[in-house]
């Protein structure tokens, strides 16, 4: 659910390599290239004196996506597309041994979240048209009375049964939907297969949502800078990304539609069966790419009342929210860490609880 400014100009091909730096043998080289996979541009940046260790590397990622992406595919056919039949039965199947971390690690999101990170709700996104692969073009929302009978049936995570490789749901109502969750469980297994095959220095960028490991060999911190979710090519800050560290924006400018003057966005609150309309983009700052882009959902959902409590409750100690007016907020060790902010942008400290 994001967006970060590229780091690097993304490359037209879906894998091309460049070779950046060539001064000396032994100073590590850059290699960077992009992948479209996920419905986005996956940018990768990857440091290493060895030639034949990035490629490898590059292979991995490409291979990696065009796995994850299958597997993860809420529509189409594959193994999360047999989940989604069997859960609908509420009979114990046997699951693709793949997905269940992913499927584990979501459900204990979703209970820390208090269910506003609700992979669940997979039958509400196809109803407000965000199920498509063709973009999101402007139609009439769901009538009332389409969310009210599903509000009744109010499916959460919390109704999946996971025993060893064996599944079920209490709730023939649950549907999954990972998208808000996928990319980053994507991006934080591929950096562990990178550094599986040595190396040390590199970041990812899917879409604007950044992994990134070591440094860059000019010995600086990796820099990103954050979307302005109102102004084109601006940004918000700029940030140092420390070695190990995940930022993860969720934003209402990336996917909507318009309908009869009145905007609606993809970020769907499961309280409310509507779209979240409280915040204009979350950003957080975390160790795990997977709780990240979890957080970042949930904590765009919670809005300017409730932001603060569920980013305690997910150990989030880093966010920046701008609210609907384009007011900020951010913890006080986020604004520590914000450089070059747009002076457009006026953002207030607020502690967690």
């Amino acid at each position: 659910m994001s967006s970060l400014s590229r780091l690097y100009l993304s490359l037209p091909v879906a894998v091309m390599v460049t070779l950046l730096m060539t001064a000396c043998s032994q100073k590590p080289r850059l290699y960077q290239g992009s992948v479209f996979t996920f419905g986005t541009i996956v940018d990768y940046s990857i440091a290493t004196t060895d030639p034949a260790v990035a490629q490898r590397a590059i292979n991995a990622i490409q291979q990696d996506l065009d796995y994850m992406h299958v597997a993860f595919h809420a529509w189409h056919p594959g193994p999360l597309g047999r989940i989604n039949q069997l859960l609908a039965t509420t009979g114990l199947f046997t699951a693709n041994p793949s997905i269940l971390p992913l499927l584990r690690e979501s459900r204990q999101l979703s209970i820390e979240s208090q269910g506003l990170f609700n992979p669940a709700i997979g039958h509400l996104i196809k109803a407000w048209g965000f199920q498509s692969d063709d973009g999101v073009e402007d139609h009439a929302p769901p009538t009332p009375a389409q969310i009210k009978a599903w509000l009744a049936k109010n499916p959460q995570m919390t109704d999946i049964v996971i025993k060893n490789i064996q599944i079920r749901s209490t709730n023939p109502a649950v549907r999954l939907d990972l998208g808000a969750v996928a990319k980053g469980y994507a991006v934080e297994q591929i950096i562990d297969h990178l550094q599986a095959l040595g190396i040390k220095d590199a970041i990812l960028n899917a879409g604007g949502d950044i992994k990134a490991i070591g440094q860059h060999p000019d010995g600086r911190p990796w820099y990103v800078g954050i979307t302005h979710p109102r102004q084109k090519d601006a940004v918000l800050a700029g940030l140092d990304v420390m070695p190990g560290e995940s930022v993860f924006t969720s934003g209402d400018y990336e996917r909507f539609f318009t309908y009869q003057g009145k905007r609606y966005d993809h970020i769907i609150d499961p309280r409310t069966g509507y779209p979240a309309s409280q915040t204009e983009s979350v950003t957080v700052i975390t160790s795990s790419a997977t709780r990240a882009d979890a957080a970042a959902t949930a904590l765009f959902i919670a809005g300017p009342s409730q932001w603060p409590s569920i980013a305690k409750a997910m150990q989030i100690k880093y966010v920046l929210l701008i609210d609907a007016h384009g007011h900020g907020e951010a913890t006080p060790a986020m604004l520590k860490r914000l450089k070059q902010i747009n002076p457009d942008l006026k953002i207030q400290s607020r502690s967690l609880p």
